[in-house]
């Protein structure tokens, strides 16, 4: 069966999100990729692929989780703004992609609990949490190798936290030129650690309720839209989410709409308030560990619109049906929900095209998602090119630095 053809969706009508008008709804949601320099810049090859994934779209492009700081978390070949010359070569980036007519976000995050060790050790950091709970046996065991076990972080550390989050996005906005930065409360990373309560047992301010758990991610948001503006900032949660030691939505510990309701919630004033983020971007229930969830509950987060009255991201699985229904359903359903795809803009840099003109699709090569240099990565052709795959020569393309 043909895919259909899009075009006369809402997905390929015009939406104004914060101070920027997009050409179309489809967004290229975070893709981590591992193909940055060993400085955790980017490079020509990261430039190339964006450029290509902006052309014939004139939507949002959201670039991959960039750490905030060296204590975020370090992972090779993993993006970072921090240094000048990682904010200089982001500016390419940034400018690269406005060339082509699309707008483009960046992600920052930090990595908490699930930060390399060993790493953080060689360059004399620690190996924070909210809690020292370690996410598995193995996790315990690679810190104590490395002499770098895992502890909360202090009150003051905390405060450092929320300047460095505050000190990346005026990176990413006034020097990059980006026109978002999403700040990545998901995944279980840092943020999203405070958050659940399967791994913030504080007992101080920033833990033992709901309120004081959402505490740190609200306190990061005021700063960030008190240096960037409101409008140019946007905030990503997976609620549902299992992955690096969620809760999930079958917790006994907290169901996601007691303690994401209120966060929510808290959004919501702030933007009656005058205070409107960008937008609020969901990763859906339909996947876990970044793969489709294929057998268990499905929960509906349809409950999230009644709380955030603006524009809202959803991600998750949309392309893997056939016939696109839920996609549809979704987009078609009000007049402020966009639809994030990440897998299949890996291999189709024109993936917006294909959707508005009904086109197949190339699939994805997951093996390649984290490996290094250009395999997988740039190989992908447009429609009508050839798809070079992992043996061509252009994978052999030096990864020469921007700066």
């Amino acid at each position: 069966m043909a895919p259909p053809r899009l075009a006369e969706t809402n997905l390929f009508k015009p939406i104004t999100v914060g101070s920027v008008t997009l050409q179309n709804r489809l967004v290229f949601a975070p893709t981590s990729r591992f193909r940055m320099n060993d400085d955790h810049s980017p490079t020509n090859l990261v430039k190339h692929y964006y450029e290509a994934r902006s052309e014939t779209n004139g939507g949002l492009i959201v670039v991959e989780g960039a750490f905030v700081s060296p204590q975020a978390g370090f992972f090779w070949n993993s993006p970072m703004i921090y240094t000048d010359k990682q904010v200089e070569a982001w500016k390419q980036i940034a400018d690269s992609i406005h060339s082509k007519g699309s707008s483009v976000s960046l992600q920052i995050y930090h990595r908490g609990r699930v930060g390399d060790p060993k790493i953080l050790k060689e360059n004399g950091l620690p190996l924070l949490g909210p809690s020292a709970l370690y996410l598995d046996e193995e996790s315990e065991k690679a810190a104590i190798a490395a002499g770098n076990p895992l502890r909360s972080f202090t009150v003051p550390e905390i405060k450092q936290l929320i300047t460095e989050f505050k000190e990346a996005a005026i990176k990413s906005i006034k020097l990059a030129g980006f026109d978002f930065v999403e700040i990545h409360v998901g995944y279980m990373y840092t943020l999203a650690q405070f958050v659940d309560v399967a791994t913030n047992q504080r007992t101080d301010e920033y833990g033992g309720s709901i309120e004081k758990r959402s505490k740190l991610v609200l306190e990061i948001v005021d700063e960030v839209v008190a240096a960037v503006g409101a409008e140019h900032v946007g905030i990503r949660v997976s609620p549902y989410i299992k992955f690096q030691g969620g809760s999930g939505g079958d917790s006994k510990l907290m169901h996601p709409i007691a303690q994401y309701a209120y966060l929510f919630s808290e959004l919501e004033r702030r933007g009656r308030e005058g205070k409107r983020l960008g937008y609020l971007h969901i990763v859906e229930s339909k996947v876990a560990d970044g793969v489709d969830v294929k057998d268990g509950p499905e929960y509906s987060s349809e409950w999230i619109a009644q709380i955030w009255k603006g524009v809202l991201i959803r991600a998750g699985g949309y392309l893997h049906q056939p016939d696109y229904f839920n996609l549809i359903k979704d987009v078609n359903g009000d007049d402020r929900t966009l639809i994030g795809a990440s897998r299949y803009y890996t291999s189709n840099p024109d993936l917006a095209h294909r959707l508005k003109n009904g086109l197949e699709l190339t699939p994805y090569d997951r093996d390649t998602f984290y490996t290094p240099g250009n395999y997988g990565y740039n190989t992908f052709g447009k429609v009508g090119e050839p798809q070079f795959g992992r043996d061509s020569a252009i994978a052999k393309e030096e990864a020469v630095s921007l700066v």
